[in-house]
């Protein structure tokens, strides 16, 4: 294959100097996170002994920020001309934060209040972050190369779930958990050092007026196929929650799969999850928009009916969750793709953070209220009646969308009234 051959299969955003330096920079910080997804909680459990109600409370300090601050800190940034330098400061704040762990370690002088604090700063940060993001998003890539651009993003993610956790646990065997983070806090700063070679013209800052707090809630509510997508989503996260609650119980008591089998079957789902971020441009091509966006919710969805479902002879078992996973994390990417850039279409650039606060709000808001009902549901009705009940639950979200101008959308909407083809 000549040169010329080669450089024709690169993506054409990865051709576009701007485009690649912002999507190196979320690849590897995306990887870091996973690094710190096991680290911090090895640290915890390995140096400094923590119980099972200190690791629910290093749970809730590392998701409460999600749930109490999307709301205000988008308010803040739709007010800010620079969102790309707010992002910089999170990568650098989130660097010195991890890196206090490992400096606390050698000093012998880490603690759990440490890792309560750090988790619940690398959270904030995280939000400010991603809130500003999706700004900053829309200024580098135009309207038609949306799914394209989140394809390659949700594709980077989806690496980092099949690569993160196995890399993540050599590094704690090798080096110790505290010491494994140094290399989440160098992902930070790389991340921070290629924004700071991307500079796009952001949109303004948007004016402080009477209800600005509250201007996203308020555009949401007035858009029936926004509407209807936060209905949906809220739906599936409150079923999904309830699903994974007890999973994990319920693979390894009622099916009787080992640990070493259970992380095979998570990491078929990786897998598909990396197919589908390749094939959802054509699919998007195919069917049009809407309809990738009520398929990914099916697609996510319908597979996992398989799992209360399983049952016989283990390596039947185990086949049955390798396809339940593969199929659901194929639409996950379907979904995360077609509604990220329907959203970000169709959002005023005036609100947008402010509509992504509200949204990702209501997503980590459902999170807890779903692992409490499935919690209860399954102490009183046992795991399996309490599964069906979740992932038919799940199911049935599509419900919401079906009535809205979802489903019949063949393109991503723009603000004028046309609309823009995607592929």
């Amino acid at each position: 294959m000549t040169e010329m051959a080669l450089v024709e299969r690169i993506p054409a955003l990865l051709r576009e100097r701007t485009f690649r330096r912002y999507w190196t920079g979320q690849t590897v910080s995306l990887a870091g996170d996973q690094i710190s997804l096991i680290a911090i909680p090895l640290a915890a459990v390995l140096v400094l002994g923590a119980d099972a109600a200190e690791m629910g409370l290093l749970k809730t300090a590392e998701l409460l920020p999600a749930l109490l601050l999307n709301l205000p800190i988008g308010a803040w940034a739709d007010r800010q001309a620079s969102r790309r330098r707010a992002m910089i400061v999170a990568d650098l704040g989130r660097a010195a934060l991890v890196l206090s762990l490992p400096v606390a370690y050698a000093l012998d002088a880490l603690t759990l209040g440490q890792l309560y604090a750090v988790a619940f700063g690398i959270g904030a940060l995280t939000v400010l972050f991603e809130v500003c993001n999706v700004t900053l998003f829309v200024a580098l890539v135009p309207t038609e190369r949306y799914v394209q651009a989140n394809a390659l993003v949700n594709g980077s993610r989806s690496m980092a779930w099949l690569a993160g956790p196995g890399v993540g646990g050599l590094l704690v065997q090798f080096l110790t958990a505290p010491f494994a983070l140094v290399a989440d806090a160098l992902t930070y700063l790389v991340s921070a050092g290629y924004l700071s070679r991307v500079k796009p013209v952001e949109p303004p800052p948007a004016p402080v007026t009477k209800g600005h707090f509250t201007e996203g809630l308020r555009w949401v509510v007035r858009e029936r196929s926004m509407r209807a997508l936060f209905a949906a989503a809220g739906t599936v996260q409150f079923f999904n929650l309830m699903f994974h609650t007890l999973f994990v119980l319920y693979a390894t008591t009622e099916l009787g799969i080992g640990a070493g089998l259970l992380g095979l079957v998570l990491a078929a789902g990786a897998v598909g999850g990396l197919l589908g971020a390749a094939w959802s441009g054509a699919i998007v091509r195919r069917i049009g928009i809407g309809g990738s966006i009520v398929a990914g919710f099916l697609g996510f969805t319908l597979p996992l009916l398989l799992i209360p479902l399983a049952g016989g002879p283990l390596p039947l078992v185990v086949g049955v969750l390798f396809v339940a996973e593969f199929l659901s994390c194929v639409g996950v990417m379907m979904v995360d793709i077609s509604v990220g850039s329907f959203q970000m279409a169709a959002i005023p650039d005036a609100v947008r953070a402010r509509v992504m606060g509200a949204f990702r709000t209501l997503n980590h808001g459902f999170r807890p209220l779903g692992a409490l009902a499935g919690g209860l549901l399954g102490t009183a009705l046992g795991l399996r009646p309490t599964l069906w009940i979740a992932t038919a639950g799940a199911v049935l979200a599509v419900l919401w969308l079906l009535p809205s101008p979802v489903p019949k959308m063949r393109e991503l909407p723009v603000r004028d009234g046309e609309s823009v083809p995607v592929g």
